[in-house]
């Protein structure tokens, strides 16, 4: 049975290696247990995730440009749409290999679909949009649309009606 401590031997470190190591060895045995416990239904939520597309978004005097790294995925992969002044990228990135959650040292790369929705600070012209994938990098190319030209009136002192 588990001695209770006291929170100042803990904190003044008073209490015996031969406790420490025991409780030790007890947290990482629940802790091992919990994990276990959780794996499952991370696994099953993770099945429904779909990850965020990561983008750089800026504008020069005729165009706003979308930028966003997108290895491994080919052109006809990509899905861009422009409605409501709101820009979406949608895509799939696919295995092409198989490994089993033992065998990976690191898994650090998102495999799956992914999308990314933006609202567009400026009005475009939808129908001359662009878009290239050029070694990983997506570029989407949205000209600004033509600005209402506006006509300054001056006022003058006698005006007939």
């Amino acid at each position: 049975m588990p001695k209770e401590k006291n929170l100042i031997s803990k904190l003044m470190g008073t209490q015996t290696m031969q406790e420490t190591e025991e409780e030790t060895d007890e947290e990482t045995m629940e802790t091992d247990t919990e994990v276990q416990a959780q794996a499952a239904p991370q696994e099953e939520w993770m099945n429904d995730f779909e990850g965020q597309l990561t983008i750089d978004m800026y504008q020069t005097k005729d165009n706003v440009i979308i930028k966003s790294t997108i290895a491994g995925v080919k052109p006809d992969d990509i899905d861009i749409t422009i409605a409501n002044d709101m820009v979406t990228i949608r895509g799939d990135r696919t295995r092409d290999f198989e490994a089993s959650a033992e065998d990976y040292f690191y898994q650090e790369c998102y495999w799956g679909s992914f999308s990314r929705s933006v609202v567009l600070p400026v009005d475009v012209d939808i129908e001359n949009v662009g878009a290239d994938l050029k070694e990983g990098i997506l570029t989407v190319i949205l000209p600004k649309a033509a600005k209402a030209k506006s006509k300054k009136i001056r006022v003058g002192g006698s005006v007939q009606v």
